[in-house]
């Protein structure tokens, strides 16, 4: 081939990018990926997953040695935090990673490009970089650019006092009082960061509840040990505005008085990072959320133009982009590629975690799904007993008729790496005797997920 023209340009080097490109390369085509930020990995590693949970990591530690080595009969005293150290660490640990990534590109044999990339026509795209303007052809493309932050009307973010999770990840002082709008995965997560570290912080949704999506009964759960943790719930509160007014930032919500506070995180989600891609001149359709349309090989309406991750339907989690990099790599050389959506896992990094796979109880109802409930309390388990923290349960939805596993539901210790089990079960289509009849170490925390399998057949053993 020429110089420019490859088998696959993957635009977009997050995730879902990254990945795609790695395993195309595996594949055997010809493949570049077009990047604009220096360093690769996207939103996820740079300035979203990876940075959040290291400093959720150090945060939990902290507030850990503080408040709870007591209960272990350990006595620590005058306990406290270097948040330039935590922040050094978390900068050295999304470095590694991006570095890693870096790596793999080279190992793969992927062509990086350095710039931003638009469209032009049928198999041609331009990346531009301010000084060496670069023009491709490829045979496919795929468009892996990501999501950005929702904005909100009458809220003015200012990049500092007033901003999004880009720079929650990186204030160089606590708050005296954050606010967060959004009680999603993103505001829970960094709220609870600021919380342990001495920030008064104060969650303001317009739902009737937090964590929207997730099921309601967990939610409801995390709620009451969230304000055992001291934050402060707003609920069923519109926000009509959110400003800087005498170097204070006020936020102001429907029918109620105004919250005065120190910084303003805005958490009301994300939207599919399209701008500037040029769609119109290939005729590549979109829906009314701006999410590129594809079909279930990630087509889009252009011929070999594909969309993968934050910019398509579904959850904005990395790794339901990686597994639809990966996949729509495959269809592309082999013509089979699949994901499975039900078995697709989702975590909130609070403590104690929120872990989720499969359906919930309102959306079994919606669909009309008759089904037995499971549950687990983590305070019957040996293991969180030893652990002092008992806090949360399992709990398992299974269909009445087959007793096919439908829906798992953790909140509790370690419930991010519980669920990839429930995850498998359900991947492999398992029912609750089958996790029930397999043997399970003891003691670990993972017995509460077996006790639950069984708890929907009747038979719970420990409670």
């Amino acid at each position: 081939m020429a110089a420019g023209e490859h088998d696959l340009v993957v635009i977009g080097a997050g995730p879902g990018g990254y990945v795609a490109a790695i395993g195309a390369g595996q594949l055997g085509l010809n493949t570049a990926c077009i990047e604009r930020e220096t360093a690769l990995g996207g939103t996820c590693l740079r300035i979203g997953c990876i940075p959040s949970k290291a400093l959720l990591e150090s945060t939990e530690l902290f507030f850990e040695a503080k408040h709870g080595l007591s209960a272990h009969g350990i006595q620590v005293g005058g306990v406290k935090f270097d948040l330039a150290a935590m922040m050094q660490r978390k900068a050295q640990v999304v470095d590694g990673l991006t570095r890693g990534v870096e790596f793999l590109f080279k190992k793969n044999k992927i062509t990086r490009y350095s710039g931003s990339a638009s469209l032009d026509g049928s198999g041609k795209i331009r990346v531009q970089n301010g000084s060496a303007p670069a023009e491709l052809k490829a045979q496919n493309v795929i468009i892996a650019t990501g999501s950005v932050p929702s904005s909100l009307p009458g809220v003015e973010t200012d990049g500092k006092r007033i901003a999004t999770s880009t720079e929650a990840l990186a204030y160089e002082s606590v708050p005296e009082h954050l606010v967060v709008i959004g009680a999603g995965y993103i505001g829970m997560e960094l709220g609870s960061v600021w919380r342990r570290l001495g920030a008064k912080v104060t969650i303001v949704e317009y739902l009737d509840r937090i964590l929207p999506g997730l099921d309601a009964e967990i939610a409801s759960e995390a709620q009451k040990i969230f304000q055992k943790q001291g934050f402060e719930f707003r609920l069923r509160s519109k926000v009509l505005s959110a400003k800087v007014e005498s170097g204070t930032c006020v936020v102001r919500c429907q029918g109620a008085e105004p919250i005065q506070c120190d910084r303003v995180l805005v958490a009301v989600g994300r939207k599919p990072n399209t701008a500037g891609l040029n769609l119109e001149s290939v005729k590549v359709q979109t829906d009314g959320k701006g999410r590129i349309q594809v079909n279930e090989h990630f087509a889009t309406s252009a011929p070999g133009i594909f969309a993968i991750g934050d910019v398509i339907r579904g959850p904005m989690l990395a790794h339901k982009a990686e597994e639809e990099g990966i996949a729509c790599v495959e269809h592309i050389v082999t013509g089979f590629g699949h994901v499975d959506y039900d078995a697709i896992p989702g975590i909130v990094y609070t403590q104690p975690e929120i872990a989720t796979v499969g359906k919930t109880e309102a959306e079994l109802r919606e669909a009309g799904i008759e089904f037995n409930k499971g549950t687990f309390p983590f305070r019957a388990n040996g293991r969180a007993q030893a652990l002092a923290q008992v806090d949360g349960k399992v709990k398992i939805l299974a269909d009445r008729k087959t007793d096919r596993l439908l829906g798992v539901h953790i909140i509790g210790p370690r419930a991010g790496d519980l669920i990839a089990e429930a995850a498998a079960a359900i991947a492999f289509k398992a029912s609750s005797e089958d996790i029930a009849r397999c043997p399970h170490a003891h003691p670990t925390l993972a017995e509460a997920f077996k006790e639950a399998a069984l708890s929907t057949l009747g038979r719970a053993i420990h409670m």
